[in-house]
């Protein structure tokens, strides 16, 4: 009988559970835009619970949540289930209204579903034998084989590849809905990659939506990555298109020295951005990439230093202290695409 009541209860919690993240989840699609996105399934906690041995096999844990990989419906899944202070429900509805919105392009991690029954709702994306981008750069924790690779694992092709593509991502954020939306956690862990080193963004839990005909909008507090985080967003506390430009300024040092986004330099850290500024080129580009440019010829190499040197010059433009000297997303991605079809001719295949 006491086992009965407790389920009766569950099922009641989970019921409540329901209606209120529901609530919330409209409110975040209506204020991200007009409130339309593409169709997602709504499972069960139930189904949640019976796919992951009640969320014990987790993949790996990060930021506040717990990645599981899973079987729904015969087919591989990720399950994001919040085990910390971070996300709230608010910020995982959010979460699911953007992911939702965005999940038919190409550089997004795919989100199938969602389940609204647990006291933060969970996320349901789709599997592609995904791994996550190390902070350093390299290749994170593979729940496959329990195999974290170094973090100078890419070419330079594959590392151009992740910045360009994630850009785009980014543009199409920023310009193709009604409202530009602002992702604000713009950083290597917000990548995951395929099976075939193709990069996904993901997290939209920190996004913020600019209102129609604004340029700007101002949080109620500062959230998000020390190091990623653009000064003025510190300061004012006011977001805009470039304190994302910010953001992808700092994942590329990091792609292209393949350090944290703090260096550790004697006793302190110091900021990738000002210890870039201290060396010279040669002193700061990934090992890795210097044995690519041994292994060409002279011309080879001429252009190879060309590319560095255009992919570090943009690199510290987005990363300006000041907002108003930094490009234009949209301008980043075509920047980026021009570097990388210079890449094909110059560096070996990956």
């Amino acid at each position: 009988m006491g086992k009965k009541r407790q389920v009766k209860k569950q099922e009641k919690e989970e019921e409540n559970y329901m209606v209120k993240n529901g609530s919330i989840l409209m409110e975040e699609l209506m204020s991200s835009g007009n409130g339309k996105c593409n169709p997602i399934r709504c499972f069960s906690a139930k189904q949640l619970r019976t796919a992951t041995n009640n969320f014990q096999s987790h993949c790996k844990d990060f930021f506040g949540g717990n990645f599981f990989r899973a079987v729904l419906d015969n087919r591989s899944v990720l399950i994001k289930i919040s085990t910390g202070s971070l996300p709230t429900a608010e910020m995982a509805c959010r979460d699911i209204a953007i992911s939702s919105r965005m999940s038919s392009h190409s550089r997004v991690l795919k989100l199938l579903g969602c389940c609204l029954e647990l006291p933060v709702p969970a996320l349901v994306y789709e599997d592609a034998e995904v791994v996550q981008l190390n902070g350093i750069g390299g290749i994170g924790y593979d729940p496959s084989n329990k195999v974290s690779p170094t973090p100078s694992s890419f070419s330079w092709k594959i590392r151009v590849r992740i910045g360009k593509d994630i850009a785009h991502a980014l543009t199409y954020l920023h310009t193709a809905f009604s409202r530009s939306i602002i992702h604000c956690h713009v950083k290597a862990t917000s990548v995951f990659l395929d099976k075939d080193l193709v990069p996904k963004l993901s997290d939209f839990s920190y996004s913020i939506s600019i209102p129609e005909g604004e340029t700007r909008v101002q949080s109620d507090r500062v959230m998000g990555t020390l190091g990623y985080i653009a000064p003025e967003y510190f300061k004012t506390l006011f977001v805009t298109e470039k304190s994302d430009v910010y953001g992808i300024g700092v994942l590329l040092l990091v792609l292209l020295t393949g350090k944290s986004f703090f260096v550790k330099q004697e006793a302190d850290a110091v900021d990738i951005r000002i210890w870039v500024q201290q060396k010279s080129w040669d002193q700061t580009v990934d090992l890795k990439i210097l044995e690519e440019v041994r292994q060409m010829d002279e011309e080879q190499q001429l252009q190879f230093h060309s590319q560095l040197q255009a992919f570090l010059n943009l690199a510290l433009s987005c990363a300006r202290e000041e907002e108003e000297n930094r490009p234009l997303m949209i301008d980043v991605a075509k920047e980026l695409d021009r570097i990388h079809r210079t890449s094909s001719s110059a560096a070996a295949p990956p």
